[in-house]
């Protein structure tokens, strides 16, 4: 950073920053530049800041501490921070939060984070003639210290709710070591099982063992998920001697790449098991076999779909298989075959294609429940054992992120939420009420100043692009309001549908607009809208945000002086390259562990199995794409870019550190605008799955409090 601009850096900062403190913010550390050059068919790209890549290098460390000793120089003076993070700690310590639910016997057990805690534990509810209080089976909170947490990463309870089986990992590094519980006692079995994040367990009827996935490259490696394999675990064997079901290369009948990892799947009362290949793809590769055989070692694995079938869901019952597919109808279909002679061509559509994008399947003893969406809000219907499709009535629009059920009982329980209704426990009767269990305690917050709107935007090619908006009652379209507009548009997902605004209404409290760009990319309308942003498309990704931003200002919801953008991960994208396209339309940018340096994805260990997404480095189309997309290679020295904040977590498995650490060494070091760029770590943190509330509580007081002096000045 030159002189020049350190100067006019200060300038900036001292607007929203009294001159007292100002002096005392420690500088950005100018980063060593040591350049690599690599060449992809023909063509050169210089990396000034590959040593990064490293984090044993002695000045990765230093580099680190230093950006964030700045960031928090400029952060922790900031006005407005303190009374951000008051109000932030008030909404989310008000707040009960359930993530998941499973009805297993006679038990019903449920993740969530009860008002005041700072972790998600796991309880389980004794339901029918035995029920009574609800027990707290894992806590782990009770495994923190001073400097370390530690975090539920998955669970799943047997058939029968006697056993558990769940993985802990320390400071959301999602490392996850499993565990197997007694639910009765609530003892821990000796079993101990590395390297099981996302494992996916599948249970035996009987509940004496179940299927797992097991990583089995080093961690912090490129090889980190390649070549993962299925095993099986009895219980109370030794783990070490699992036996291996499935791994590369095992049986010449089924060949697949080393991305794609291999589960089995098992259902109630069927004798056929699914072995499952999945990568960051939303289709799956599908084989079927008798269960006593794969238990043996000695399945006979049938082809039931590959990924070109379009295959993103499906449900086992008994000798029925039914697949939830896109092929050639992007908005999903549900076929039926059968299990123990599958056959896609004479496949029975039980379910056609309609506006709704079918999301999922859920058995209940009824009929199967589907859970769908049209542009974001849920839907869902229910198939009954009659073949008749109804629609049941939500009690308000909103995001079902569950729906689970027991195949021997009737209804699903569900988790609901809505921009303005906090989630909540919600079952289903078999005469299609939905109640709310009680199971979540409904918070003391009053929304009813607050209201929202969906709004569309027109893209350059004339595509409309929903927008979610929500803001206090009574602002006035003068374009003076701040506004924080945040998207992603990646993998197919449906990032931002209806979810309690909490920690946001803080925002809000400041006059402040917050919004959610559904851009193209995601899944809000099917395999068609994820295509429209995917590979060789990724430009329409941001630049529908940009039309949405420019579709705010020109109805006087905002302006570019008060116009910020967000998102994470894959949303680094959009921000990274919506900022070097149009610097003009914004006052700040916010990427949260964004994915900025795509062409090095061959360094970090959630690398590889992303070329289906983005292209492979290997193939030419596939480096353009790539290229097209790498912000950190795309910035323009002399460019006068808005202010920026980006973070990042130490132990981050899914967006390696380097990724904003070049992204902003090479910012500060091009910008002309004078204004901040600055690096934002948590060092006991990763990718925000496993962050407690408290670290969660902290990282939105900054994120607010930098966006409200970027455009309010204030």
């Amino acid at each position: 950073m030159t002189k020049a601009v350190r100067l006019m850096y200060g300038a900036v900062l001292a607007l929203s920053v009294s001159a007292a403190f100002a002096a005392d913010i420690p500088a950005a550390p100018v980063a060593r530049v040591e350049p690599v050059a690599d060449t992809y068919f023909g063509e050169t790209v210089v990396d000034r800041y590959r040593w990064m890549e490293n984090d044993k290098d002695p000045d990765w460390l230093p580099y680190l501490k230093q950006q964030n000793a700045h960031a928090r120089g400029v952060l922790d003076a900031l006005p407005k921070r303190d009374v951000l993070l008051t109000r932030i700690q008030q909404l989310s310590g008000d707040v009960a939060t359930p993530s998941r639910i499973q009805k297993a016997g006679a038990r019903l057990f449920y993740q969530q984070r009860p008002a005041g805690a700072n972790n998600f534990k796991l309880f389980v509810r004794e339901v029918g003639k035995n029920s009574g209080k609800d027990r707290v089976l894992v806590d782990p909170t009770k495994l923190d210290t001073k400097t370390s947490h530690v975090s539920l990463d998955w669970w799943q309870a047997s058939p029968d709710g006697s056993k558990l089986v769940y993985g802990l990992s320390k400071d959301g590094s999602e490392d996850s070591v499993l565990q197997i519980m007694d639910v009765r006692t609530g003892a821990i079995l000796k079993e101990r099982i590395a390297d099981t994040q996302g494992a996916d367990p599948n249970w035996l009827d009987d509940s004496s063992g179940f299927f797992y996935n097991q990583l089995t490259g080093k961690n912090n490696t490129p090889e980190r998920y390649l070549d993962s394999v299925a095993r099986f675990h009895k219980l109370g064997t030794d783990p070490a001697k699992d036996p291996l079901l499935m791994k590369r290369g095992l049986d010449p009948a089924v060949k697949y790449e080393n991305i794609q990892a291999p589960s089995i799947g098992t259902a109630l009362h069927s004798a056929t098991a699914l072995l499952i290949l999945s990568d960051v793809r939303p289709e799956k590769r599908i084989y079927a076999a008798p269960l006593r055989d794969v238990i043996k070692g000695k399945a006979k694995w049938q082809v039931v779909a590959d990924f070109a079938d379009e295959i993103t869901n499906l449900d086992l019952d008994g000798d029925n298989l039914y697949l939830l597919s896109t092929k050639d109808h992007p908005r999903g279909r549900l076929l039926k075959t059968s299990a123990s002679a599958p056959s896609l061509a004479k496949a029975t559509e039980v379910v056609p294609e309609s506006k709704l994008v079918l999301q999922g399947i859920t058995r209940a003893k009824d009929g199967l429940y589907l859970r769908a969406m049209d542009g974001g809000p849920s839907t869902l219907q229910r198939l009954g054992n009659d073949g008749k499709l109804t629609t049941i009535a939500l009690p308000f629009e909103g995001t079902l992120r569950a729906v689970e059920a027991d195949p021997a009982a009737a209804g699903v329980l569900t988790v609901l939420t809505g921009w303005l209704e906090p989630a909540g426990i919600w079952s289903v009767g078999a005469d299609g009420k939905v109640v709310d269990t009680g199971i979540t305690p409904k918070p003391a917050i009053d929304t009813s100043a607050y209201t929202t709107e969906r709004r569309y935007a027109t893209a350059k090619d004339g595509t409309q692009i929903p927008y979610s908006l929500i803001y206090k009652k009574g602002i006035k379209l003068d374009g003076k309001n701040p506004a924080f507009i945040s998207a992603y548009g990646s993998y197919g997902s449906a990032a931002y549908t209806p979810s309690f605004a909490g920690r946001t209404l803080a925002l809000a409290d400041q006059g402040a607009i917050v919004g959610y760009a559904n851009v193209r990319g995601g899944g809000e309308f099917g395999r068609q809208w994820h295509r429209a942003g995917q590979l060789e498309n990724k430009p329409n990704t941001w630049r529908d945000l940009i039309a949405v931003c420019e579709d705010m200002n020109a109805k006087g919801y905002t302006s570019p002086q008060n116009l910020a953008i967000g998102g994470r991960s894959a949303g680094g994208i959009t921000m990274g390259r919506a900022l070097e396209e149009r610097p003009d339309l914004f006052a700040a940018v916010v990427s949260g562990v964004g994915w900025h340096n795509p062409l090095r994805y061959v360094a970090e260990q959630n690398g590889y199995g992303e070329e289906p997404e983005w292209g492979a480095i290997a193939d030419p189309a596939g480096f353009k794409a790539l290229k097209s997309i790498d912000s950190y290679q795309l910035v323009a020295d002399g460019a006068k870019y808005p202010a920026i904040m980006l973070t990042t977590g130490v132990t981050d498995p899914r967006v390696a550190p380097f990724h904003p650490a070049k992204m902003a060494a090479r910012l500060q070091t091009a910008t002309a605008s004078g204004k901040p760029v600055i690096l934002r770590v948590d060092f006991d943190a990763g990718h925000g799955m496993g962050s407690t509330r408290a670290q969660q509580d902290v990282e939105a007081a900054d994120t607010y409090a930098f966006i409200l002096s970027q455009t309010t000045g204030k």
